[in-house]
């Protein structure tokens, strides 16, 4: 299911440059919640933690492609999407969070949850949560030129 999202999903507004691809952006920016752990991820991304009881929820995959519509947004911001769509594996994310059939999790650079969606959101809701965050907000204040990276 992921690959075909992967396959099929054009990331909205970009050049035919040498910017990165879909398949460029989502090998590096999706990873299978059983194969990590939060403390891969410590200071360096944000997770965006997609919960579901199977890939085949409709709200798994609306999710999937709203992340995966606009990665070059979220690769910005320094985000890793895990995926959980297989309650019996008991990733350590599905420990530490304990999700009830879907849900999506903001978690910060600090390892902090910053944000619990019973239903998908949009990047653009994403990014903006991302954005009020002080780790991020330092991040903008840090760049010279005042903008956000990628702006």
């Amino acid at each position: 299911m992921l690959a075909a999202l992967l396959l099929c999903s054009p990331v909205s507004g970009q050049a035919q440059d040498d910017s990165p691809t879909v398949d460029d952006l989502s090998v590096d920016m999706i990873q299978l919640a059983e194969n990590v752990t939060l403390e891969d991820f410590l200071w360096i991304k944000r997770p965006v933690v997609v919960f579901a009881d199977s890939p085949a929820d409709p709200r798994y995959v609306q999710q999937m492609q709203f992340l995966m519509s606009e990665l070059n947004a979220l690769d910005v911001r320094d985000v890793v999407i895990i995926t959980d769509t297989d309650p019996s594996a008991r990733s350590s994310f599905r420990q530490a969070l304990r999700p009830r059939g879907f849900m999506l999790a903001i978690i910060d650079k600090d390892g902090g949850v910053k944000q619990r969606k019973p239903l998908p959101w949009s990047v653009r809701e994403i990014t903006r949560a991302i954005d009020k965050m002080p780790t991020r907000q330092q991040e903008i204040k840090d760049n010279t030129d005042g903008l956000p990276r990628g702006w």
